[in-house]
């Protein structure tokens, strides 16, 4: 199977909400095991995957900003919410079949290993998902540009955002019936357009480094295998 792939060595990009019920808030146990499931196939097609988690769902550091908060704490705060979502994923993926290890940007060795960029590569070599919590460990940095910086250190052919959408459009497709889709964009053009893809720093470090971002519905379930096969599956930004 790993012969057909486009895509072997993946950065899997989640947001908070995506291990939230339905409020919006919170870790769902179910919707763990949803993700879960996910990933499992991906495994199971011999995709060599690593994944970065936001905490959306746990802590929201704007709130925090516009009471007053120090930029900073809000920032940290919000990267111990994406250990928190780590482990939960990391614990329903085990008990799906999948070893799987937690790296951290700060260190906190009683619940996960510390990062560490050849150890987490070995653990990929050997068929083991790779969570990566903890943000790049900096304040004023999103677990988006988390993602590209972790992906383009770990040598990932291709970062997946996963969205509860099957693409980039032009406007917010839930409140535009208009509102156009993308199959392909440039680096530039999704940065001049402001389009909500990534954050900006997270998109010029892809571009630096001609890694390509493929936005994509995760919760349908035949379009990710297609995606890492090749298929013109959602919107692909890239320097083409």
């Amino acid at each position: 199977m790993a012969k057909t792939l486009k895509y072997k060595r993946v950065m899997l990009k989640l947001g908070g909400e995506a291990l939230s019920g339905p409020q919006g808030i919170g870790i769902d146990p179910q919707r763990a095991e949803d993700i879960a499931q996910r990933v499992v196939e991906m495994h199971a097609m011999g995709v060599e995957l690593a994944i970065v988690i936001g905490a959306g769902n746990l802590w929201r550091g704007r709130s925090g900003i516009e009471r007053g908060m120090d930029r900073s704490t809000a920032d940290y705060m919000g990267m111990l919410g994406t250990v928190m979502n780590a482990l939960a994923l990391m614990d329903a993926i085990e008990r799906a079949g999948v070893v799987t290890r937690v790296q951290t940007a700060i260190e906190m060795r009683a619940v996960a290993e510390p990062y560490i960029r050849r150890r987490a590569m070995r653990h990929l070599e050997k068929g083991r998902v790779v969570i990566f919590g903890g943000g790049t460990g900096n304040p004023f940095f999103s677990t988006d540009t988390a993602a590209a910086l972790r992906a383009v250190e770990i040598g990932a052919e291709v970062v997946i955002k996963a969205t509860k959408v099957d693409g980039v459009y032009d406007s917010d497709p839930e409140s535009n019936p208009d509102a156009v889709r993308f199959d392909t964009l440039s680096y530039i053009e999704t940065l001049n357009r402001r389009l909500k893809v990534m954050d900006s720093t997270a998109i010029s470090l892809c571009m630096e480094n001609k890694l390509p971002i493929m936005v994509l519905d995760f919760w349908n379930k035949s379009d990710l295998p297609r995606a890492l096969k090749g298929e013109q599956i959602g919107t692909l930004v890239s320097g083409d």
